[in-house]
């Protein structure tokens, strides 16, 4: 069996709240296999947001361990880290963080830039990506200008630019109505597939969830499968 691209083994997370402390994760484990969507699910409250930091690399645990991609997070220096969140990890919110003052295609382009394209072969696959996505037509628009359902596709071009190994989506079609939020699913879905990568993807809605490849449920602190 290949190397999973993220594993979660005894992941401790709490947090102090004056004299309180609140045991947001309490030893979760997860593989997720290349090629493999997993669906993460729980009330609101319940930490996963949470995990999908850890797992990112965008936050420390307290105990245990997280490894992407054959590298262990509590060996790597915070340059690492950025480095690994850059190259092999993809990011997508329910709310898409755009930089307002740059047109889709260049959204797109920013984290392939920083990454060390150049602006010609960012530009090139950006084109490529909004084609995919059905939005060449709104390239040169700001994200001001782009429905809900447009700037959530260009988020998630964005998350894919710099062809990482592994996607993390925290509800990403949670601020969409119900039918835009099945159609820039399916784009998801169809897109982590034809690249064959991992994903990791939280959402509140068992329709979606039921579409995934497995589905864990966050409860208590622990990871369950089913």
């Amino acid at each position: 069996m290949s190397e999973p691209a993220l594993e979660l083994s005894g992941v401790v997370r709490t947090f102090q709240q004056g004299r309180t402390v609140l045991e947001v994760l309490r030893g979760a484990d997860l593989n997720v296999a290349k090629g493999q969507i997993v669906a993460l699910v729980g009330p609101s409250g319940s930490g996963k947001s949470t995990l999908l930091h850890i797992a990112g690399l965008l936050e420390k645990a307290d105990a245990g361990e997280v490894t992407v991609c054959g590298e262990i997070g509590s060996t790597l220096g915070d340059n690492h880290r950025t480095r690994i969140r850059r190259q092999k990890i993809g990011f997508v919110y329910q709310y898409h963080h755009l930089l307002p003052e740059f047109s889709a295609l260049e959204n797109i382009m920013v984290p392939q830039i920083i990454a060390g394209l150049s602006r010609a072969e960012a530009w090139d696959r950006s084109e490529k990506l909004l084609n995919w996505l059905g939005l060449m037509d709104r390239a040169t628009h700001r994200p001001a200008r782009l429905s809900g359902g447009e700037q959530q596709r260009v988020a998630i071009a964005r998350a894919l630019a710099n062809s990482p190994y592994l996607l993390l989506a925290d509800e990403p079609t949670g601020n969409l109505d119900p039918e835009t939020a099945h159609g820039v699913f399916e784009m998801l879905l169809k897109l982590v597939r034809g690249a064959g990568l991992a994903a990791l993807i939280a959402t509140h809605n068992p329709d979606l969830a039921s579409r995934m490849d497995r589905i864990v449920r966050l409860e208590d602190g622990r990871l369950l499968e089913g």
